[in-house]
């Protein structure tokens, strides 16, 4: 099992081809997951349908092969380390730091059933702790569900965000000495039933009055959308992004310390693949209903208070607008009456499910896998479901087995938007509205789980139907619309990694350290896995030498690469000093790779920058 940021079926596909070049049929389509843990501050341009790759400047290529590269080498990595051990789980409860940002949906929940739980979000961290037979850890994972959102939409850097920074201060804890991602100590901490859930705890309100936004359309009276906005409990992102970050490593590692409860038993895997537009559900004895072909309704586009909207569409939308409504039709065609019959009553603004070029615009084929480890049931789900969601997934699971923890796993294999309740999707706020095929895409996979758990609890999995396949474009399906990079320049009388704003001779803890640097842009670096562009080295007095104390995978570095003109660009190194650091001399390395032409053909090479020597101290001295 592996998680990622986001993860689509183009990956699954290239993964499982990677690892079958090497391993053969041991690691198959029915027993790998990759579950994404949804930050929404990673690379973008590895989706394989139209609507996606529009988003995201299309097919990227060195996108999606640098992130398959990695998880393949990540499993391989795991695979040469395998040895005996054991597995132990626990769970607690993680207080003020997550918060339901569609209240008004989970309340059209029935009243019997939202008081059989505390809240409105599930406060539950669910822990696996992996040791070897001699009891020392090795690694664990941390279900919590929190959207990974603390970094807002005015970011520009990739960042792991709330999730990214537990597991860096978990991994950090267990790897003392080690940079990011080098020690042998991995802490995973993956998505659960966040669809309707945010880290942005101080709620929403109107940036221009301070007044609370409304109730129903998350909007305020001058600004609509764009003006409601929730912010977490720091004083900007990166300190939210800390505060949440840190609330969930601090219960993890509570939680991993404290286990005694050892998970025993057989390791069972259950897969299928589904067309998700045509299921038909058994409601009662004497009636059903079936799913739709994918559709977005007009809330989709009125975007969450994590992030509102553009133009005049909100949240709770169940009529459409004639005027976008008219420009939808002359541009891409209606809607069929049979989808829009079938939606109801979500107001369709995109029938993608009838739109099929140049490449179909959703998924329709998807895959439902459940897999347990003893006493321990994860349901893998290709979607953001929202809280009530996941727990009637959890109850109609685990009735196939007795005294089994059953944890949802979010946004696994295939990406498909939002899971919301039949109760939730009258409400047409943004999680309905992109609940894709339509008011019964809950029962369709509660169905289907109920059906994977019953084959594993009887040892019938190898009887279930396999399911009809998705397609795999190729290459040459699929578009970019991403221009080649021009070639790299340098100011006149300068070169690559020379120092254009230089650091200041003496820093104290807590101030930042900052460079600037002629740069060439990263994407001409290619391939950057286990590598850096940003080092902070600390010289050792007695020997003469530096040693590496951060990369641009720490927390404490950021790297800012900034686009000029003709060609130009400068990247701006940034050492946040933390408490920790050592009284001494520091100094900043920048690592990069410019483009120019040489007979014709583009050529990549390889620079460096490196700044002045700095003095950190540990207070200032008069």
């Amino acid at each position: 099992i592996l998680f990622h940021c986001w993860v689509c079926w183009l990956h699954l596909c290239q993964v499982l081809r990677g690892l079958q070049a090497k391993y053969g049929d041991l690691y198959r389509q029915d027993n790998v997951v990759l579950s994404g843990t949804h930050t929404h501050s990673g690379l973008g341009g590895y989706f394989q349908y139209t609507l996606f790759m529009i988003t995201s400047k299309g097919y990227i290529k060195s996108s999606i092969q640098i992130i398959v590269q990695g998880i393949v080498k990540s499993i391989e990595r795991a695979h040469e380390n395998l040895r005996p051990g054991r597995i132990f789980i626990n769970k607690g409860e993680l207080e003020e730091s997550n918060l339901n940002r569609s209240p008004h949906s989970y309340m059209n929940n029935p009243e019997e059933e939202r008081k059989r739980y505390n809240g409105n979000t599930d406060k539950q961290v669910v822990v696996l702790k992996f040791t070897d037979m001699d009891g020392d850890g090795i690694g664990m994972i941390s279900w919590f569900a929190v959207h990974p959102v603390s970094m807002n939409s005015s970011n520009h850097m990739v960042s792991g965000d709330n999730l990214g920074y537990a597991s860096y201060l978990f991994e950090q804890d267990k790897n003392i000495g080690s940079l990011p991602g080098r020690g042998p100590f991995v802490a995973t901490f993956a998505s659960s039933n966040l669809g309707d859930v945010s880290p942005n705890t101080r709620g929403p309100h109107c940036l221009n009055t301070g007044e609370s936004c409304d109730y129903l359309n998350s909007s305020c009276p001058i600004g609509g959308t764009k003006m409601c906005v929730a912010f977490g409990p720091g004083n900007n992102m990166f300190e939210s992004t800390r505060i949440i970050g840190e609330n969930i490593f601090k219960k993890s590692k509570e939680l991993y310390s404290s286990t005694k409860q050892e998970v025993r038993g057989p390791i069972h895997f259950a897969h299928q693949w589904l067309n998700m537009s045509d299921i038909t559900i058994q409601i009662n004895s004497t009636h059903t209903a079936k799913t739709c072909k994918p559709a977005l309704g007009h809330s989709f586009a009125g975007g969450t208070i994590d992030g509102g909207g553009a133009l005049n569409f909100t949240q709770g939308a169940v009529e459409g607008d004639p005027f976008w409504d008219g420009i939808r039709d002359a541009i891409l065609g209606p809607p069929s009456n049979e989808t829009q019959d079938c939606h109801r009553p979500k107001p369709i603004l995109f029938s993608t499910g009838e739109m099929n070029w140049p490449l179909p615009w959703h998924p329709v084929i998807v895959d439902v896998q459940l897999i347990t480890i003893g006493s321990v049931a994860i349901v893998a789900i290709p979607g953001e479901v929202t809280t009530m969601s996941g727990r009637r997934i959890r109850e109609a699971s685990s009735h196939a087995f007795a005294n089994t923890e059953v944890v949802i796993a979010g946004l696994c294999n295939i990406y498909t938007h939002y899971i919301t309740t039949y109760e939730e999707y009258q409400i047409q706020r943004y999680e309905a509205a992109s609940t894709i095929y339509g008011p019964h895409t809950l029962s369709a996979y509660i169905q289907s789980y109920r059906g994977l758990a019953r084959a594993i609890a009887e040892g019938t999995e190898a009887e279930l139907p396999k399911g009809p396949e998705p397609p795999f474009f190729t290459d040459s399906q699929l578009f970019s619309l991403l221009p080649l990079n021009p070639v790299d320049k340098t100011p006149d009388n300068s070169s690559f990694g020379e120092v254009l704003e230089q650091v200041d001779p003496v820093y104290t803890v807590g101030q930042v350290a900052s460079v600037t640097f002629v740069a060439g842009n990263p994407r001409n670096s290619g391939d950057m896995t286990d590598k850096t562009f940003v080092t902070v080295e600390k010289l050792h007095n007695s020997t003469q030498t530096w040693s590496v104390v951060h990369t641009d995978a720490s927390w404490e570095t950021r790297f800012h690469w900034i686009k000029g003109t003709s060609g130009l660009s400068n990247a701006t190194v940034e050492w946040h000093i933390p408490q920790s650091a050592q009284s001494g001399f520091y100094r900043i390395r920048h690592f990069g790779h410019y483009k120019e032409f040489r007979n014709l053909k583009p050529v990549f090479t390889a620079y460096e920058g490196v700044s002045d020597v700095f003095k950190v101290n540990k207070r200032i001295y008069y």
